[in-house]
């Protein structure tokens, strides 16, 4: 009696179940250990990716258990190309390290290793876990606050909890069975060896996946409790595995609405990944149809708010449905690129109001620029590395509408023009402005040298013939910045707008010319006609 209320009061995961000659027995949560060969789950070996395979052989070799886990177990049962590999292992992080010749051991929450394989964009990230232990919250080390607020008392705890049985530290290693059963849902809780074709399932992921099922192992409100994170990871798979039929258990989507106030207590920062995981695996519009359908399209991240609210928008989705086809194809995807349009409602009215006051149309659109960021980004990545090239591909913009003396030139020259190029792009297919200017900048920047001194010496004429409007200037106020520093701005930036309109030569010897490099026609060495070379791929990198 005594054991059983206290499992009750702890929240212990076994369960009693009914024999049908009415006798009670208790149902493990640890599941029953099932190994499947080849002809039964179909798994076929070409799908499974060369470097993962060499990592566990590598483990194997040096004398530690090995499986292919997780999502891509699934990805692999139900036929699909698994886009990313992970391996599970009894190795602990310091002996997985020293077999391989670039691993890094990453994270304090969970403790993982990652194997690199290649470099630049063609390099691939394989990550290894540790079999890890199934302890509940009675069994953890509990701290008042949250990552933050405890850092110093999080120092050296492997398990610990926060009051509401979040998981802050998850580095107690267990078996392998253990490790099956603190995962999230079935049909991610599957070992694949490559070597001899095994699965092994205790939870029955394969049952589960034949059936097109979705569900949690263990008690779901628990489960969640325990991380909230996997409220967002199950809107993200049912929106990817909704199109080959899969439905969530009654039981695992339930408490999704309730429990979604937990999400409070996440940091930001790993909230604002999960949100680029939900927009930029291929799946963006099917995830923000199944958080309205599920009642979550608002509370769980202020941006991804944003992106709910807009996506009906021409302009964010086209930029989405570009998104998906792009991860389909197997492209590069940035999240500045997406971030910056599902922003740019924001950006582009500031700006609009701001020059209809009459202000000069950069100062305007980088005043608009801040008021977003402030609004809507906050201090999670919008004063980074992805706030700088948002930056970039919004300032863009505007100087895509010059297009005499050296100013085209210049801008085929800049890191992002291609990001910014395809912003521009979208902004013409949704009628934002004439298709003719996005035109122009494609044909301009796959012409030849000569070609396109023709574009810019027909733009100039143009020009020319245009009757000649002054415009009035309106001091601008800014309150955050002394009026000094604004005047250096402003003539700094007059300085550098005089720059780019002036012709190559104009400026004679006080600024010698920046000299860059011609696009000749290659010559035909048996008849000495142009030969034209194929256009770069437009579907580089955002």
């Amino acid at each position: 009696m005594i054991k059983k209320f206290i499992d009750k009061l702890f929240g212990k995961t076994a369960s009693t179940a009914i024999t049908p000659t009415g006798a009670s027995r208790t149902k493990s949560p640890y599941g029953k250990r099932l190994e499947v060969g080849s002809k039964e789950h179909g798994i076929d070996p070409a799908l499974v990716d060369e470097r993962a395979m060499d990592v566990v052989r590598t483990l194997k070799d040096a004398g530690y258990e090995a499986y292919i886990v997780g999502g891509a177990v699934r990805d692999l049962l139900v036929g699909l190309r698994p886009k990313d590999f992970d391996v599970a292992t009894n190795a602990t992080p310091e002996q997985v390290k020293p077999l391989f010749r670039r691993a890094f051991i990453i994270g304090r929450r969970f403790r993982i290793v990652h194997v690199i394989y290649g470099r630049g964009r063609e390099h691939e990230v394989i990550e290894v876990s540790t079999f890890r232990a199934n302890l509940d919250s009675s069994q953890a080390e509990q701290v008042g606050g949250n990552e933050r607020t405890s850092k110093s008392q999080l120092a050296g705890m492997k398990h610990a909890v926060d009051s509401s049985g979040r998981v802050l530290r998850d580095n107690v290693w267990g078996s392998m069975e253990h490790d099956a059963a603190r995962r999230d849902f079935t049909i991610n809780a599957m070992y694949y060896d490559p070597e001899t074709h095994i699965v092994v399932d205790y939870h029955n992921g394969i049952r589960d996946s034949k059936k097109r099922i979705l569900r949690m192992i263990g008690d779901p409100a628990t489960r969640y409790r325990e991380d909230p994170v996997r409220i967002i990871r199950a809107v993200r798979f049912s929106a990817k595995l909704s199109a080959l039929g899969f439905k969530f258990e009654d039981k695992t989507v339930a408490p999704l609405r309730d429990m979604c106030r937990l999400l409070a207590d996440v940091p930001q920062s790993r909230l604002f990944d999960e949100m680029l995981k939900l927009l930029q695996t291929g799946h963006s519009l099917a995830s923000i149809e199944q958080l309205k359908f599920l009642g979550l399209g608002t509370g769980i991240y202020p941006l991804l708010d944003v992106v709910v609210d807009s996506a009906d928008e021409p302009f964010l989705k086209l930029a989405l449905q570009d998104t998906d086809r792009r991860v389909g194809e197997g492209k590069p995807v940035a999240p500045s690129f997406l971030l910056a349009c599902v922003l740019w409602t924001d950006v582009r009215e500031g700006w609009a109001r701001r020059c209809k006051r009459g202000e000069h149309v950069m100062p305007a659109l980088q005043d608009a620029i801040d008021d977003a960021f402030n609004a809507k980004i906050g201090d999670v990545s919008g004063r980074g590395k992805l706030g700088i090239d948002m930056r970039e591909i919004w300032s863009m913009q505007p100087r895509f509408e010059k297009r005499s003396g050296s100013s085209p030139y210049s801008m085929l020259e800049q890191p992002r023009f291609r990001a910014g190029f395809d912003f521009l792009r979208l902004r013409a297919q949704t009628g934002e402005i004439d298709t003719e200017l996005s035109e122009w900048w494609e044909k301009f920047s796959t012409a030849y040298d000569d070609e396109r001194h023709e574009m810019v010496e027909q733009v100039r004429l143009a020009q020319l013939q245009k009757p000649q409007t002054q415009r009035s200037r309106v001091k601008r106020v800014d309150a955050d910045r002394p009026a000094s520093a604004v005047g250096r701005e402003r003539e700094a930036l007059a300085v550098l707008e005089s720059r780019e309109d002036q012709e190559p030569g104009e400026m004679g010897d006080a600024a010698p010319v920046k000299k860059r490099r011609r696009r000749r026609k290659p010559l035909n060495r048996e008849g000495g006609a142009a030969v034209a070379s194929p256009a770069p791929d437009s579907s580089a990198e955002h």
